[in-house]
């Protein structure tokens, strides 16, 4: 007696192309714990983001702005009234400082981490593909800088750069650059080692059997499979671009105060108060830097776990196990029992 073979359910169509994003899909894919972290993650970076997009319309004053139509703002005023979370020594508004620190934070990222990704993946692609004597060459060279302590990188090119201050487009450019510099061995490694795996796989001795050139298969073929871990290595980026920016700033290495609001420099100048129970200077723009980075690493962490099949949860069924679906394979194998 012959079973009749069981039909094959056709597959799915494809997803449209804004449920394959980065951050889309993983929330798709997320469930129980790991969906509330990536979606606290994603409110705390989307309350930043938005902040820093609209500071001129949530600032109640400039962030050098010490007057107004009343006369000049009290120092070391406590919250409230017309100063919400109060003054600072110097009289600048606390909050005004917080909301326009916000954009200069994401100023910086944004050109820091473009700038480090241009650059790390155009050589991890060149090394790992190429390799030889420039990939020991390029190799040593982010061994070395990767080595070093990143903040003591910025620092020195904060100080060959611009002097240790510099205007708002100048410090910006300066503490980008910097950081740069940090983050480029970040991205070369990565690219690099994926570059040097997806080589050897058959589609690109294929495309090399057909004549395509070496610029072409890196461009097309190794370039959108080795940068598939890129958004995970961004968000957690951004998140040590704003430690390194207040790490310079509370130093004294970041941008004059009178060019843009920078929240290390704001701890910095907080540091006196603290002993005199002022302690309004330093908590805001302290909570400030905590809440952006801690949206950030819950962002970059959920993408790290769902990634990985092994610490991807998986959603409930009610109790219930799904009824096997017969393969193609299966449905040969029963057809001819």
């Amino acid at each position: 007696m012959s079973i009749p073979a069981v039909p094959v359910p056709m597959e799915s169509p494809r997803a449209p192309w804004y449920r394959r994003l980065p951050v889309v899909s993983h929330f798709n894919k997320s469930v129980g714990l790991q969906r509330g972290m990536l979606v606290a993650g994603l409110i705390l970076t989307g309350l930043f983001v938005l902040t820093a997009l609209f500071a001129p319309l949530l600032a109640p004053y400039g962030f050098s702005q010490l007057s107004d139509a009343d006369g000049n703002f009290p120092t070391q005023q406590a919250p409230g009234g017309k100063h919400l979370l109060g003054t600072t020594v110097g009289g600048y508004d606390v909050l005004s400082r917080v909301i326009w620190g916000a954009q200069t934070a994401i100023l910086v990222i944004v050109v820091a981490v473009a700038m480090s990704i241009v650059i790390g993946v155009v050589l991890g692609l060149v090394s790992g593909y190429l390799g030889g004597w420039l990939d020991r060459i390029l190799v040593v060279i982010a061994d070395a800088v990767y080595a070093f302590p990143s903040l003591l990188v910025a620092i020195v090119m904060a100080i060959v750069i611009s002097g240790g201050q510099s205007s708002l487009i100048g410090g910006i450019f300066a503490a980008g650059t910097a950081i740069t510099l940090v983050f480029i061995p970040q991205y070369f490694r990565v690219i690099r080692a994926e570059t040097v795996r997806l080589k050897a796989e058959p589609f690109v001795e294929s495309a090399k059997v057909v004549g395509a050139s070496n610029i072409r298969i890196m461009t097309r073929h190794i370039y959108r499979n080795a940068t598939r871990t890129l958004p995970l290595i961004f968000t957690l980026n951004a998140s040590e671009a704003i430690l390194t920016l207040a790490g310079l700033g509370f130093l004294g290495f970041g941008i004059e105060p009178s060019s843009a609001a920078e929240w290390g420099f704001d701890l910095n100048k907080a540091l006196a108060d603290t002993t005199s129970g002022i302690w309004w200077t330093g908590l805001f723009p302290g909570l400030a830097i905590v809440l952006t980075v801690v949206g950030l690493t819950l962002v970059g962490e959920s993408i790290n776990d769902l990634n990985d099949p092994r610490l991807r949860g998986r959603k409930s069924t009610g109790g219930s196990s799904p009824a096997p679906v017969a393969t193609a394979a299966n449905a040969t194998e029963m057809g001819g029992l």
